[in-house]
């Protein structure tokens, strides 16, 4: 789709966008795909036309009601492209620019509309796809290692679904800071991606007790922190595995969230931490926002950080593409290309 590239004291003229459309609360099946009136960016906003918008685990979310939402509404968050248009307070100059974000609802979209602030450009050395499948898993990886729970040399960590988007980066992560990794993943293929990945202890969930698998490797409780995306089917055992002062760190709910936690776990644990971190916190300024992509981007530039595209699917099949991830059958990140 062709624009014309102009400032922010001009007007595109408006067209049909097609997007993808939640039309109620519900599966897979409610989602649509629809011509819209094309969005007219407000002050402080801009205009972009979407390149490619990643497909996310909070996606289903929004679409099912366990993070409400009033329908109907365009789905997606994140996403990469060029900027076509500015409203009022934002530099002309950013027309033109090829940029990425991780917080914009109405993704999946040929066009979309986010504030001019929380866009962060993207080098020549990063294709479009790869600055999608980064921002909001990529960006989640990079606060975890770094902030949440601070990796370093000595350290032992469990990472859940170390062959999806998140889990892949974060086991390059992990490695790159030295810490001993501890991974699962479902099935012998996800198994040989999650140690290609770098893990030190690739376990099939699948095959038995993943608690079981580390004890036997470790001993009990052998984790100073476990990355923990996956929720209800795997947050109990977790617990158990961390040393006395462990943190878990809940960052998803992939199985559905755990059950309501007995406080009292935690001391009889050896005075446990847990915590639920969102990406929003960790990149509640501009500057940090772009800082934490700044070296995504350069790692990815420079080839020590690999991101695995999986599928990718067209607007008009993205009902198909929240199947593929909720049923567990996507490897790497899935994303939507108008």
């Amino acid at each position: 789709m062709e624009r014309q590239r102009v400032g922010a004291d001009l007007r595109l003229p408006r067209h049909p966008v097609r997007a993808a459309v939640v039309t109620a609360l519900g599966g897979p099946d409610v989602i649509e795909a629809a011509d819209l009136p094309e969005p007219s960016p407000a002050a402080g906003e801009a205009l972009v036309e979407v390149a490619a918008a990643g497909v996310n685990f909070i996606d289903t979310y929004h679409r099912t009601g366990l993070y409400p939402m009033e329908v109907p509404f365009v789905p997606g968050l994140e996403g990469s492209g060029r900027v076509v248009a500015v409203g009022d307070g934002v530099d002309a100059s950013l027309v033109g620019s090829r940029v990425a974000w991780a917080s914009a609802l109405g993704s999946y979209a040929e066009m979309v509309t986010a504030p001019a602030d929380r866009l962060v450009p993207v080098p020549d050395g990063v294709g479009d796809a790869a600055a999608a499948a980064v921002m909001l898993q990529g960006l989640t990886a990079h606060y975890l290692v770094n902030d949440t729970f601070p990796l370093a040399a000595g350290h032992r960590c469990l990472i859940h679904a170390a062959a999806g988007g998140v889990g892949g980066l974060l086991v390059q992560l992990a490695k790159a800071k030295g810490a001993e990794v501890f991974a699962t993943a479902g099935g012998p293929g996800k198994v040989a991606l999650a140690a290609e990945a770098g893990a030190d202890h690739a376990i099939d969930y699948r095959a038995g007790s993943f608690r079981a698998a580390i004890e036997e490797i470790a001993g009990p409780r052998p984790l100073h922190v476990v990355y923990d995306g996956v929720g209800a089917a795997t947050f109990d055992d977790g617990l158990d595995l961390l040393a006395p002062r462990g943190l878990m760190v809940a960052f998803g709910n992939a199985s559905g969230p755990p059950a309501p936690l007995d406080i009292l776990r935690l001391s009889r644990g050896g005075s446990l931490y847990v915590t639920r971190p969102t990406l929003g916190t960790y990149t509640a300024t501009p500057e940090v926002l772009r800082a934490r992509a700044a070296d995504l981007f350069a790692a990815i530039a420079a080839g020590t950080l690999a991101v695995r595209i999986g599928e990718r699917f067209p607007l008009d099949e993205a009902s198909a593409a929240h199947e593929a991830l909720e049923g567990r059958r996507t490897v790497g990140k899935v994303l939507i290309e108008p």
